[in-house]
């Protein structure tokens, strides 16, 4: 049974009901050891704010050593970053407000959850895992879709629980995704910086923020200038670590071609390119095509996707193929119940899972899902990603 370690009794049923299950109690840390050694399957540990710092973190360090799978809580009466920093190098998953019982709960399942798909120890070899794919949405003009495209998509892949999904917004000075789907932006992506050189899957897990269960959000940062602290090999790393995490990896990005933006791209198993049938942003998109030709991304990668089709507008599906010399594959349909969905919060596909808007999404999901994994194509550098050919 889990373990909550704390001398203050006052705290101990509401911090065990928040826990969830059989709970044991300990005053001490030593304790806890000698519970932990008794019960080699045990997972997950929950430290109160009265228990040492210095203590808790050298309690976490040596566990993560000899058993991977166990996840510490740890309980502060207040967040502070510094708290943070080392808690995360520590290898603690979540480090949480005492007070807050559901931030507490939330937080137990999902170490529960990690535990599940972490060896119990270290000296049996993990057996070989088949990694997750990545799909990128991207367009290089503002407003065509992409965080209601990638929020969408990835509650698809999500298919109600039968795969495990990772949502991350990469546009770090503007992202949505926290506020389309109302959730609250505790930890970000900025905060796997104290990671950087040492991210593994028990500190990744600590940066997600649950939606429901088996679909997950690594979401932007929301403090201006800490976009820019970011460098692009932490996303790479970021990017190999959730491969190993889940089974499909969406990413939302800004309007732009950046360094982030080709990192991911690298990596990404899917290109989901999104246009609307504008004259503007259609030129974009041949832009967009011409870049990733002359980088050299293969073109089976590409999803084409127009956006908020409308005959109305004068432009058609076979228009849009003239004009950017590609096949579209997915047709989404204009509708006001996409933007009433945003407004509620609800994706659409969750909303009104018969909606034609909604069998866009699924059609574009299916593609994915048939989808084969690729080989990342050569390593790039520079600030527009100039390669660097092999052979």
């Amino acid at each position: 049974m889990a373990i909550l370690c704390t001398k203050t009794k006052a705290v101990i049923p509401p911090l065990a009901g928040a826990m969830g299950g059989e709970v044991s109690h300990v005053d001490d840390l030593v304790e806890a050891e000698r519970l932990l050694a008794s019960d080699p399957l045990e997972t997950l540990v929950v430290i109160g704010s009265d228990v040492d710092l210095t203590e808790a973190l050298d309690f976490t360090s040596t566990q993560r050593l000899v058993r991977p799978a166990l996840g510490v809580v740890l309980l502060r009466e207040q967040l502070e970053v510094t708290v943070l920093a080392l808690a995360i190098r520590a290898g603690v998953r979540e480090v949480v407000p005492e007070s807050d019982l559901d931030v507490l709960a939330e937080s137990c399942l999902r170490s529960r959850d990690l535990s599940r798909f972490t060896p119990a120890s270290v000296t049996i070899p993990a057996q070989q895992s088949i990694e997750g794919k990545v799909a990128v949405v991207f367009a290089t003009k503002g407003g065509c879709g992409k965080t209601t495209t990638a929020t969408n998509l990835a509650v698809c892949l999500h298919a109600g629980g039968a795969n495990r999904v990772c949502l991350v917004d990469l546009d770090l000075a503007f992202g949505d995704v926290a506020i389309s789907l109302q959730l609250t932006p505790v930890r970000t992506l900025v905060d796997a910086m104290a990671m950087d050189g040492q991210l593994d899957e028990t500190g990744m897990s600590g940066l997600l923020t649950r939606y429901r269960q088996g679909l997950d959000c690594v979401l932007a940062p929301v403090e201006p200038g800490d976009s820019e602290q970011i460098p692009a090999s932490l996303i790479t790393n970021v990017l190999r670590v959730l491969r190993r995490m889940f089974d499909y990896v969406v990413i939302d990005t800004p309007p732009q071609f950046n360094e982030h933006v080709l990192a991911v791209l690298d990596e990404a198993d899917h290109h989901i390119l999104l246009t609307t049938p504008d004259v503007p942003t259609l030129k974009n998109l041949r832009l967009t095509i011409d870049m990733l030709d002359m980088l050299s991304y293969a073109r089976d990668r590409r999803t084409i996707v127009l956006n908020r089709e409308d005959p109305r507008v004068g432009l058609t599906a076979a228009d849009v193929e003239s004009v950017v010399k590609t096949n579209v594959a997915v047709r989404v349909p204009a509708s006001l119940a996409v933007p009433a969905s945003i407004n509620r919060g609800v994706p659409i596909t969750i909303e009104k899972a018969d909606h034609p808007v909604s069998m866009a999404f699924r059609e574009m999901a299916a593609r994915i899902l048939a989808g084969a994994r690729h080989e990342p194509p050569a390593t790039r550098r520079g600030l527009f990603g100039l390669r660097k050919w092999s052979g």
